[in-house]
């Protein structure tokens, strides 16, 4: 029989009292608090509760840790620097602060995140790791939240007035408390769009309530929408800014024809890919009587009913980009302006905001006008239409008849499922443009420019929206035509703009260097595939770089090459401070080609015709903010675009479960080997506990999971075999199974 203790049993005290009343006194450090205001916060108002408040404060004040200020009112001291910065959170739990007093990120254990979120601005203080003398930090306060809706499933609990939301993102740590009556009625297991509402402090999870129900997990529509909804990203437009944008003039007039420059008469033609619905830019060409190429780039005229202070001018700067899923493009403006009014189709007048140059056949620029145009376009093609007429050097008699081998096009790809057909002026235009293109492109890398061409992952879909099949999107002579002309007029537009004094505000698209750790980080990957980088100046780097890109073309390891490449660069942004762009190689960059799609096209136009109209400049730090919106947007559209591609790579995976893939190790981690699968770029991962013939170990200098008994090594880079063993498509996560290394 055991014993009974002796004395009063003890009272059940409030958990880690003494790090909650510094957390709370240090994140409101400039106020005071008495045990009442302090007890109002932990959310208790019991006597033992008050009285422990008392006891801690008052032994915290003993030992200097906090001080009292006047009778009863307690106040932080304040003795280190505290510093802000942004949190990036892994999935683990630990994090990284980015901020720019330090050269590195600082690290945040999980248990000094002090409920803190990913993405987070907070205030914090460093000091040193007692073990490797790096930077290590405390969360102090929580400045602003990066977001405050996340995308989740419900779970209902039994017999209880309260459910939780588990997030899909592996970065968001905490589930979300949600009280039964704020989950709209929802299902169990329903995927919903829950609101964060408050985070008391004694509270370990969140508060929050529903603001949408997605629909089932693993459906289509409900994973697509939730990855929208996941960055904040709207499916559909307001039905006033519809109604708004329905009642639009959108109608050819003379009295606004006779404000332009009429360009109807001149040769015009659009080049898109196959399936476009909107066309936001289109070339013209005329051989003029000194013998020079007059070149138009004409771009939708979107300001023109794009006017700033309308719920419509709101709708668009608030959404600043159009972002494209796998299965459909969300735009940033409604249908009947970028499909319709904006859309430069074929046989139809519209209004153009126009780059005009007068080119010799060296492709170098003798005049140079920028305006307001109205256009007509007299053809539409496809790229792979385009391609075929440079391909092949269509030569034409005078009666219009094409001469060519093999013109015929499949009719998947022409657009009108018959043999192909241009006319002589068409083929003349558009052959002399891909030479001056490639006159243009030659000297951009000769003047340091990169040249990224990464394989874009492209899907055949059903009429369900399933994955028939992977294909590989490339760029060819006609998609580089269109570039090398849309790099042109983006260019000149802002060296027109940058180059005035005084100095005029402008929305530049700029590139900073690379970072020369990173570049470092590369080299060490790189060259477990046998290829060397030379870093010595900026010339010798582009051209290295270059090099590397052009040796693994077509070879097994491109994609993860070109993948690493990109993320060793500096991420493009807006800004009205011009620094230039580094991968380019250009000192004045805009966007000003696709005001359609990009909000800072928009802005590009009005400023052009506003400085045109010799206007002063306008106000900077105002252009400032609204190109860092713009910037954000962009990042969170390419993150939802990726996600949409890596959504439907496990859809097609699915149907592939018995199928065994050849497959490059595209990363390796003390958790387990990412295998991308060289036939479909499909990318998952294999654990470390599933690799049953032996136990493996992370060796981080090696790139590496090596086998203790045998000795058996996967690499970086190795080609192996794999299997689908799992496909989550909530998560969006895809786990393989590994055969064995791949026979070469």
């Amino acid at each position: 029989m055991s014993k009974k203790r002796k004395g009063k049993s003890r009272e059940k005290g409030i958990s880690n009292l003494t790090n909650t009343i510094l957390s709370i006194l240090k994140k409101e450090r400039n106020q005071s608090f008495n045990y009442k205001q302090i007890a109002a916060k932990l959310g208790v108002n019991d006597a033992s509760s008050r009285n422990q408040i008392i006891k801690t404060l008052t032994k915290l004040a003993a030992k200097q840790e906090i001080q009292q200020v006047e009778r009863g009112k307690f106040k932080a001291i304040v003795n280190t620097e505290y510093h802000t910065g942004i949190l990036d959170l892994a999935a683990k739990g630990n994090g990284y602060i980015i901020c720019d007093d330090f050269e590195d990120d600082v690290f945040i254990a999980s248990n000094n995140i002090n409920k803190a979120l990913d993405g987070d601005e907070v205030e914090f203080y460093a000091y040193k790791r007692r073990k490797r003398g790096k930077l290590e930090g405390e969360i102090t306060n929580i400045i602003k939240r990066a977001k405050s809706e996340y995308v989740g499933v419900i779970q209902i609990q039994k017999n209880s007035n309260y459910a939780f939301v588990i997030p899909d993102s592996t970065k968001m740590y905490k589930d979300i408390f949600v009280p039964i009556n704020k989950t709209m009625k929802a299902e169990d297991g329903d995927k919903v769009l829950v609101k964060l509402e408050d985070w008391p402090e004694n509270a370990d999870s969140p508060y929050g309530k529903v603001e949408k129900i997605l629909g089932k997990p693993g459906e289509h529509n409900t994973e697509i929408h939730s990855i929208l909804a996941e960055y904040g990203l709207p499916h559909e437009f307001p039905n006033e800014v519809e109604a708004f944008a329905n009642k639009l003039d959108t109608s050819i007039t003379e009295k606004e024809i006779a404000k332009r420059r009429d360009m109807r008469k001149d040769l015009t033609f659009t080049i898109d890919p196959k399936d476009a619905k909107d066309f936001d830019d289109a070339l013209s060409f005329k051989i003029l009587e000194n013998g020079l190429y007059e070149i138009g780039i004409h771009i939708a005229d979107v300001s023109h009913y794009l006017q700033e202070g309308t719920i419509l001018d709101e709708e668009a700067y608030e959404r600043a980009t159009s972002v494209y899923l796998v299965d459909r493009v969300v735009p940033m403006l409604p249908e009947v302006l970028s499909n319709n009014a904006c859309s430069l189709r074929p046989h139809e007048e519209k209004y153009t905001f126009s780059a005009v140059f007068q080119m010799n056949d060296k492709a170098e620029i003798k005049n140079q006008w920028f305006g307001r145009t109205v256009t007509y376009s007299d053809a539409r093609y496809a790229y792979e239409e385009a391609q075929a007429i440079i391909e092949n050097n269509i030569a034409v008699t005078e009666d219009i008849e094409v001469i060519s081998i093999n013109t015929t096009i499949p009719q998947e790809i022409s657009l009108t499922g018959k043999a192909y057909n241009t006319t002589p002026d068409l083929a003349k235009a558009i052959i002399t443009l891909d030479k001056l293109a490639k006159i243009m492109r030659n000297k951009r890398m000769r003047d340091g420019a990169i040249s990224f061409d990464k394989v874009e992952v492209k899907f055949n879909l059903d009429k369900d929206n399933n994955p028939e099949g992977v294909f590989f999107k490339t760029s060819k002579d006609a998609n580089k035509l269109i570039e090398e002309f849309m790099l042109l007029a983006n260019r000149k537009v802002s060296e027109f703009i940058g180059k005035q004094s005084p100095k005029k505000t402008f929305v530049y698209r700029v590139h900073d260097e690379p970072d020369d750790s990173k570049l470092a980080a590369l080299q060490n990957v790189v060259s477990r595939f046998g290829y060397k980088l030379n870093f010595k100046d900026r010339k010798s780097t582009t051209a290295s770089l270059n090099n590397l890109l052009k040796e693994v073309n077509g070879k097994k390891e491109q994609n993860l090459v070109d993948t690493l490449t990109i993320r060793s660069m500096s991420k493009a942004e807006y800004t009205t401070q011009n620094i230039g762009h580094y991968g380019l190689a250009f000192d004045y960059y805009s966007h000003f080609t696709s005001p359609i799609r990009r909000y800072p096209d928009v802005m590009a136009h009005r400023l052009l015709q506003h400085y045109l109209d010799g206007g002063k400049s306008v106000n900077e730090n105002n252009y400032e903010e609204k190109c860092k919106h713009s910037s954000n947007m962009e990042y969170l559209a390419t993150k939802a675009e990726r996600d949409s591609i890596k959504y439907m790579q496990i859809r097609f995976m699915e149907d592939h479960k018995d199928q065994e893939f050849v497959g490059v190790i595209s990363g390796v981690t003390d958790w387990g080997i990412y295998v991308e699968i060289i036939s479909n770029k499909c990318e998952g991962m294999v654990s470390v506990r599933d690799m049953k013939d032996d136990h493996y170990a992370f060796d981080q200098d090696q790139y590496a999971m090596v086998g203790r008994n045998t000795k058996n090594m996967y690499r970086l880079g190795d080609e192996v075999v794999v299997k689908v063993k799992n496909t989550d498509l909530v998560k969006k996560h895809l786990d393989f199974n590994l055969i064995g290394k791949a026979e070469n």
